[in-house]
């Protein structure tokens, strides 16, 4: 594959902000018949970097590497262990390749392989939970504040890039606040909100590893890079220095959701929606819009005066430019949380405030 997969009831409401435009090709991280995304950094720290030896002796025992055998063959990722449970925090496209898979096993970094079975997993966020259950006590990473994260912070990667398991890598925070659309297993996009950008030198088999602090403490699950690409539309491999983790305050309220529930419920609008061309944009005045389609009877949107046929021209102050705008502030809201928008019908502008639910 040319790309690589919350709530709780008391969960943060997060602000939404602008999708990416780079003139790159997004791609996820596994390994194998799962084509990947994420995880090594470069060290470029303006401030210092980690003592990378110490992180690794800290953290690396609670490292996995994640590989996935079905019918279509195999591959590999990566995660960690988040609590004394035995459950694995991982990549939902790690779990999620495109071929039934047929066994899931988890290599521990001393080499042991434990058999390990699916919690949960929330295409929308590209996240997935693991179970592994091993006679001896298993380390946990510890939980850092990815909140606190500051451009140019030196963070270290840990993985298993190619399937080499206890690899480590370090780097930079390179910007903060992404929000990145990244291809999904269910015929739409996953959306990393709130995204760390690193210079992460990224490699398949990376996807679902950590991200953390100098103190070894976990900041976020990389999973995606953008590529550069090459002639005939085709895309390089390799990494360009623009890496993406989900933060930590997003991933493990997600976790937690799927461990308790086997699955996430986000709220919704109640509305179908569909990117408007260019060409027909221009005939109502505008640049960008979405179209819709249809409006669930009785729903946000509904109640809101919202009628298929309008076009969004904007999602909360920004751009409506494509349906991952609305998705981003849907992953990252509670239900109850409101979503202005502005619309047009028959050429006039209206805006509304919808309840999501």
């Amino acid at each position: 594959m040319t790309t690589e997969d919350d709530t709780t009831p008391a969960r943060r409401t997060r602000t939404w902000r602008t999708l990416i435009a780079v003139a790159a090709v997004l791609i996820l991280v596994a390994g194998g018949m799962i084509a990947g995304v994420v995880g090594t950094l470069l060290l470029a720290a303006p401030r210092g970097s980690c003592d990378a030896a110490a992180v690794a002796d800290r953290v690396l025992p609670t490292i996995v590497t994640v590989q996935v055998r079905g019918d279509g063959g195999s591959g590999n990722g990566s995660g960690q262990i988040i609590d004394g449970d035995g459950h694995v925090l991982t990549n939902n496209h790690v779990i999620a390749p495109g071929s039934t898979p047929v066994a899931l096993v988890v290599r521990l970094s001393d080499g042991e392989e434990l058999p390990a079975t699916l919690v949960g997993r929330d295409p929308k966020t590209d996240l997935a939970v693991l179970k592994v259950t091993s006679e001896e006590s298993l380390p946990v990473i510890r939980t850092g504040d990815s909140g606190s994260l500051s451009v140019g912070q030196p963070v270290v990667a840990l993985g298993a890039p190619l399937g080499l398991s206890s690899t480590v890598t370090a780097g930079i925070v390179s910007a903060l606040g992404r929000t990145v659309p990244v291809p999904s297993n269910d015929a739409t996009n996953a959306v990393l909100a709130g995204a760390i950008q690193t210079d992460a030198s990224i490699n398949p088999g990376n996807s679902g590893g950590a991200l953390v602090d100098c103190d070894g403490r976990l900041v976020g699950v990389n999973t995606a890079i953008a590529t550069v690409p090459s002639g005939g539309g085709q895309s390089s491999s390799g990494s360009v220095g623009i890496g993406f983790a989900v933060p930590v305050a997003q991933a493990l309220p997600i976790a937690r959701e799927l461990i308790e529930h086997g699955r996430v419920d986000h709220p919704s609008a109640g509305v179908s929606v569909t990117p408007i061309p260019p060409s027909v944009a221009a005939a109502f005045g505008i640049t960008d819009g979405l179209f819709v389609q249809s409006v669930a009877s009785g729903g946000p949107a509904d109640e809101a005066g919202i009628r298929a046929g309008d076009i969004l021209t904007s999602v909360n102050g920004r751009p409506a430019t494509s349906v991952d705008a609305l998705t981003a502030v849907q992953v990252t809201s509670s239900a109850g949380d409101t979503v202005d928008v502005e619309y047009l019908r028959g050429g006039a502008k209206h805006t509304a405030t919808v309840t999501l639910r």
